[in-house]
This record gives structure tokens, sequence and C-alpha cells, in this order.
């Protein structure tokens, strides 16, 4: 098992994918893994929609309504799409910024997972995420918002090219003012 440090240090995106996707029992525990992000009052004020076979084709059709342009092949890029939806709960305590931030949270510590696991992922969005007919097709309420979409499938036989170098972390990391 390698160390939180690694799986970070070696997550990439895969904009090319196989026809290969984790199963539904595969996907369960590192759902429920990546469901113990920091949560202020333990809310889940997230929740994930599945997509496979032709749930991408609805998705596709949605984001034509969304565009104007005929049906996207976009949500055809991947076996696997997990949609992240952030969910907000009433609470006197956590504003909903915060709430949207735990389910980005899920989102890419479910990409680390996935990374680690060996499949290839790619968090996507677009300016139709939050279009109403892409909602409509999620059949989120409407409270939620749609943060976007892991595409998952199976590594291709290749490097690990484009491969992105780290973070200067002396440029990002800094001392509060006066300090």
């Amino acid at each position: 098992m390698s160390s939180a440090l690694e799986a970070a240090r070696g997550r990439r995106s895969w904009s090319k994918v196989t026809e290969e996707a984790p199963t539904r029992e595969e996907l369960l525990p590192l759902v429920a893994a990546a469901g113990r992000v920091a949560d202020h009052t333990r809310l889940m004020p997230w929740r994930l929609v599945e997509l496979r076979g032709d749930d991408r084709l609805r998705l596709g059709e949605a984001i034509g309504r969304a565009t104007g342009d005929g049906p996207s092949t976009k949500p055809l890029r991947a076996p696997l799409l997990i949609a992240i939806v952030s969910s907000p709960r009433p609470s006197g305590k956590v504003p909903e910024w915060e709430q949207e931030a735990v389910a980005s949270g899920v989102a890419h510590t479910l990409s680390l997972l996935l990374d680690e696991a060996g499949w290839g992922v790619m968090w996507r969005t677009g300016g139709f995420v939050r279009s109403a007919a892409v909602a409509e097709a999620h059949g989120l309420t409407r409270r939620e918002k749609l943060l976007g979409w892991l595409y998952v499938g199976g590594r291709p036989d290749r490097d690990r090219e484009g491969f992105r170098a780290g973070v200067d972390p002396d440029r990002v990391l800094t001392r509060m003012p006066g300090a």
C-alpha cells in the first residue's frame, strides 16, 4: 500500500482511457473511504451519480440541449462517469460554500483512490455543468449543484506522458502579513 503522499505525488489526469472500468462493487469501498473527508458537523452535503452505458448518451443529449448544439459525444470518452453533486443541508453552523468544499474534497479524494487503484481518471467540467438541462438529467433538486464528473476508465498502454511536476511550495505557502 502506498502512502497518501505517494498517491498525491503520483496523481495525474488521464484524458484518454480504455473501455475498462471499475465495477460498482469495486467502486463502493473507494466511495466509502472518500466520504471520510473533513466534514464539519458530519452533514454529508454531497452525493454521487454513477453513469454507465446509455446514461452517457442521455447526458450527451442534455449537454446538447444546454449548448444548443446536437448531442455531445463528450460523455462517451470514458466508460464510467461519476457526477459530483454538492447537496447542501440546512445548517446554522456550516455555510453553503463550506459544504460545497466538502463535496469537492470527496471528488478529489475519490480521484486519488481511483488513480491509486490503477484506473485512469480525469475531473471534467464545462460551461453546461450548471445548466437546467444537465441538472434535470441528473435528477438534481433546486438546491443541488453539479460540480462536474470524474471520467474513469482503464489506463492505456503507455507511459505516464504529460506527467506534470509538483508545485514550488515556497511560492504558495506564505505567512500571514505582519508575522
